[in-house]
């Protein structure tokens, strides 16, 4: 039996009918072909699905689509505004903040939540509010480094 859900996604209004066990990753990544965020643990250990559901950053292999309904979703895909690339985005092409990028989504949508509650953080902040993201490639400096780089640029500094 399906169950008819109505969502904002990355500012676009969506209504489907998905299982009610279907878990928000797999209706964006398969219902909606958006394929930016990634499936990795499935635990909620990786961070590597994180999307925001209502300004707030969920692991989405976490929550069932029929959570989500009635909310606004942002996917990596909805944070470029007409070409350009949301500050974190920027930051990390700019530093080099990623290898394989598998974990890039997850680690921008957890970095942009951070900023946009502290617009200063101090290297500790930072490395707090990435706390639940899994980076297997990196040292995790140069992500530091593109996290303060998008604070810097919002700044105007």
């Amino acid at each position: 039996m399906k169950t008819a859900i109505n969502l904002n996604v990355n500012g676009t209004p969506r209504t489907d009918e998905v299982e009610p066990r279907l878990l928000l990753v797999h209706y964006l990544r398969d219902v909606l072909n958006l394929t930016g965020t990634h499936v990795g643990c499935e635990t909620s250990l990786c961070g590597a699905c994180t999307v925001m559901v209502d300004g707030q950053a969920v692991k989405s292999c976490t929550m069932f689509a029929v959570q989500a309904d009635g909310s606004d979703v942002k996917t990596i895909e909805g944070f470029a505004t007409n070409g350009e690339l949301h500050p974190v985005q920027e930051g990390f092409w700019e530093k080099h903040g990623l290898q394989c990028g598998y974990c890039t989504p997850g680690m921008i949508v957890s970095a942009a939540q951070l900023l946009d509650r502290n617009a200063n953080p101090s290297r500790e902040e930072i490395c707090h509010g990435l706390d639940g993201n899994l980076c297997r490639c990196t040292g995790y400096q140069k992500i530091i480094e593109a996290v303060n780089y998008a604070a810097g640029k919002a700044a105007g500094k």
